[in-house]
């Protein structure tokens, strides 16, 4: 079992990719599920991740504070201008821009810890700048989406504030208080973990795609081509923030990798929990689903590569 677990975990791009397409082909395949699933599918993420934190996660934020708040306020001011650059840029109507925009201001990926330690980067600072803006995310999500989409759809920042709080937060801390209680189940579970996590998401993914073929049919290059520069300049700019400051290889991955992965399932949610009149706003996050861990895999070998050639310079 566990060297399935291990399969899926590896291949978790390739399997998003795949029931991708199988959702856009055969939207059919698609009609046993609905996308109320979306929200209890993310919060199992969610608390697989509250199972893996440690007390020593959260030492990072201490120890470097000024590389923790260097990355948050990258990300937090990088990803959603881009967003609504591009949303000007390929002149997006409502439905799409609002989905965007939602990507961009959304805390860091959960695969971004994994894409982290394979491209041999700081994972400790990986985990600290996730959790951060994962807890931060109730109170700016809502208020960096009213600020750039505000003037276009109506945002009700109180109810998104809330359903973060919901899919986030509470199970996280559900996860966190399962780990000091039930130890003993908690250890044995996090072998499994990453494989369920690789489900729920391309579960999302499946769903989204599938319900959504149609409009897909009309706007679906544009919203790949939006997708792709909003996480390749992510990506690119978290790298340059990190090499202005001078920062060593390992963290200026880091801050690459958290800039450019965003919880892009937590962005369909809030699509589907918020925007219903949008039906289209639910597409960038799945989108993004499927091309941030393609991409996350092949930065991750590139700065790998990189990061072993700072270490043996320094021998």
């Amino acid at each position: 079992m566990k060297k399935v677990c291990s399969f899926i975990a590896k291949w978790m791009g390739a399997l998003v990719l795949l029931l991708a397409i199988a959702a856009y082909l055969r939207p059919s395949l698609t009609t046993v599920f609905e996308t109320a699933w979306i929200t209890p599918l993310l919060g199992v993420v969610m608390f697989g991740m509250g199972l893996t934190l440690e007390a020593s996660d959260f030492k990072i934020v201490f120890s470097h504070p000024k590389d923790i708040i260097t990355g948050c306020i990258a990300q937090l001011t990088i990803m959603p201008g881009i967003a609504w650059l591009l949303t000007r840029l390929f002149n997006l109507p409502p439905e799409l821009a609002i989905g965007v925009i939602l990507v961009g201001c959304c805390p860091g990926g959960t695969a971004s810890n994994l894409i982290t330690y394979l491209a041999k980067g700081d994972v400790a600072l990986s985990v600290g700048m996730t959790g951060c803006s994962t807890l931060l995310a109730p109170f700016l999500t809502p208020l960096l989406v009213w600020l750039l989409a505000g003037e276009s759809v109506e945002v009700d920042t109180a109810n998104m504030l809330l359903s973060i709080l919901q899919v986030i937060i509470v199970p996280i801390v559900a996860g966190i208080l399962v780990k000091r209680l039930f130890p003993d189940f908690s250890h044995k579970a996090v072998s499994y973990l990453p494989a369920f996590s690789s489900l729920s998401i391309a579960t999302i993914v499946f769903i989204i795609i599938g319900k959504s073929s149609n409009q897909l049919h009309h706007c679906g290059l544009l919203v790949i081509a939006v997708v792709v520069l909003h996480n390749l300049l992510g990506l690119l700019l978290g790298l340059g923030v990190g090499k202005l400051l001078g920062l060593k290889a390992k963290k200026c991955t880091v801050i690459s990798i958290e800039v450019g992965m965003q919880n892009s399932g937590l962005a369909s949610s809030l699509a589907n929990l918020h925007f219903a009149a949008y039906p289209l706003a639910v597409i960038p996050g799945a989108i993004f689903s499927v091309w941030h861990n393609l991409s996350g895999a092949l930065v991750a070998k590139l700065y790998a590569a990189l990061n072993s050639k700072e270490a043996t310079d320094n021998l």
